[in-house]
């Protein structure tokens, strides 16, 4: 391999084994929970040597921190359907579907953060990035003249997504889509 070839290998070995071990560690942590997470299950399952792994992230904790970080890399934007109801119907639909979904790496991730004091901060932060960047349906909503300028976006997207992180994980109870789109249709109309 010529230098001019590595240079053009895009992420090249350790971005695959970053991706490769995070990949492990969601799948872990979501079929079998963060008490059955460990670094050697990671390893075997990401086909990265154990070395490598306690060498990189020394611990499950640093495991479940980096995959929290990873997912303020991505480039994830709240749906953009040309309605401030629209677009709170289709960001509660994307929550709804990440905590149905069977197993939830998001349910998994919630109950890991409470583990260790690394987890719940890089959670914290996760959090502070989506609300951050789900305050673009509120931005829109005011540039169309929808609601007033001044609404607080925190608050809204709370009054949206809330219901549905309580009954799915605080209270472990089953909630149909229509009632995630059933509480976007109050927030929305709560503003207006």
């Amino acid at each position: 391999m010529t230098d001019t070839d590595h240079a053009t290998r895009p992420g090249g070995r350790t971005a695959r084994v970053r991706s490769d071990v995070l990949a492990a560690v969601e799948a872990e942590l979501a079929e079998h929970g963060y008490d059955a997470l460990t670094i050697d299950a990671v390893a075997t399952r990401s086909g990265v040597h154990r070395t490598t792994v306690y060498r990189r992230w020394k611990s499950v904790a640093g495991l479940l921190v980096d995959l929290l970080e990873a997912g303020s890399d991505d480039s994830w934007q709240p749906p953009d359907t040309g309605s401030l109801e629209g677009d709170l119907i289709a960001l509660n639909r994307e929550v709804h579907a990440a905590l149905t979904a069977r197993p939830s790496i998001t349910q998994a991730v919630i109950a890991a953060s409470f583990r260790t004091p690394e987890a719940a901060d890089a959670l914290t932060t996760f959090w502070q990035d989506r609300y951050a960047r789900s305050a673009l349906v509120v931005t829109r909503a005011v540039a169309r003249g929808e609601i007033p300028a001044g609404t607080d976006a925190r608050q809204l997207l709370l009054t949206a997504t809330a219901p549905l992180y309580h009954q799915l994980v605080l209270l472990r109870r089953p909630l149909p889509r229509s009632a995630a789109d059933r509480f976007a249709r109050i927030a929305a109309a709560s503003v207006g």
